[in-house]
């Protein structure tokens, strides 16, 4: 297994560079422009626009550019905002607990959603419990989060002014108060996010697991005289796992990029909406670095996914 993911590792890394020449070809070649605002203001005199550009090194030539990002990057700098002026790594490092506590633990909550709704929804199939579930589950992921989000806010915060719907980044957690206060605000983004994503999981693990009850090893289990909480769980559910774990640990990386729609809705400033306004801001050097962490990201848990393949399931060797 050690060796494994030590090949895993290095093959990742051409595979990296690869990913960040890709992104950084693409901005370079996208209509975003940090000058732009400066450009529409006929007071700002051509030569100021140019001494601007070459302060930032816009005049270099792409492949120079990208030389120097990527070994600033190497290093663990990943520029510093045109706009702001502030490190890239710094906003990231300001957004990250938002996202963390709003969109990290909706996440986590639909997936402990999922996992025994689905599991109980297959065991009782066409059951009243199924049915019910079944239909919300189809009702939750097709109905999309801004939708759901807005309605939320018409009932909890409108009508019924129990919840506030707009997110207080700036809110401080020092008593049990405070404390109160942030699980108020976090209340309505989570209950959306949790809600689709469990609605997702739900309909594979049921499936997953619909597929391996009547298979044989679950008859031998039975036959052996094993109790049926022990089949269920130990047996049906950790090999129906599997390919859940696929698409858990791939979706891990959307929590740090964000819900970019539902963080929009209430205005939670997290990574997601700090993409969103660099990308209408043209602050290419925070756009390439969110979207290359996101890269880092997907690798890294395509990684952990294969790992989980061989915890859940002993047949699986790797060389």
């Amino acid at each position: 297994m050690g060796r494994y993911i030590v090949r895993r590792l290095l093959i990742a890394i051409p595979t990296l560079i690869a990913i960040s020449l890709v992104i950084y070809i693409i901005l370079s070649l996208s209509p975003i422009d940090p000058l732009s605002a400066f450009g529409a203001d006929p007071r700002v005199p051509p030569e100021v626009r140019e001494n601007i550009r070459r302060s930032l090194g816009l005049d270099e030539p792409v492949h120079i550019r990208y030389v120097k990002w990527l070994t600033a990057m190497l290093r663990g700098d990943f520029g510093q905002s045109f706009l702001s002026h502030v490190p890239v790594i710094d906003l990231i490092k300001q957004r990250l607990p938002n996202t963390l506590a709003v969109v990290g633990v909706a996440y986590l909550v639909g997936v402990l959603i999922a996992v025994p709704i689905g599991m109980i929804s297959a065991v009782k199939r066409y059951s009243v419990l199924d049915n019910v579930a079944t239909t919300l589950a189809f009702m939750g992921f097709s109905t999309p989060t801004f939708f759901t989000g807005l309605l939320l806010i018409i009932i909890f915060s409108v009508n019924l002014r129990w919840l506030p719907f707009i997110y207080d980044s700036n809110l401080k957690i020092t008593d049990l108060g405070s404390l109160g206060l942030q699980v108020k605000q976090s209340i309505m983004p989570i209950a959306v996010l949790a809600l689709f994503n469990a609605a997702v999981l739900t309909r594979y693990v049921r499936s997953e697991m619909l597929e391996h009850l009547p298979l044989d090893y679950v008859r031998t289990a039975r036959s052996k005289g094993l109790v049926e909480r022990t089949v269920i769980i130990g047996h049906v559910l950790r090999n129906s796992l599997i390919p859940v774990v696929t698409l858990i640990a791939l979706g891990v990386p959307t929590v740090f990029g964000g819900a970019i729609v539902t963080e929009q809705i209430f205005r939670v400033p997290g990574i997601g909406e700090l993409l969103i306004r660099s990308i209408g801001n043209g602050d290419i050097p925070v756009v390439a670095g969110v979207v290359f962490i996101f890269s880092v990201l997907v690798v890294l848990f395509n990684l952990v996914a294969d790992v989980l393949y061989a915890v859940l399931d002993p047949r699986i060797k790797y060389a």
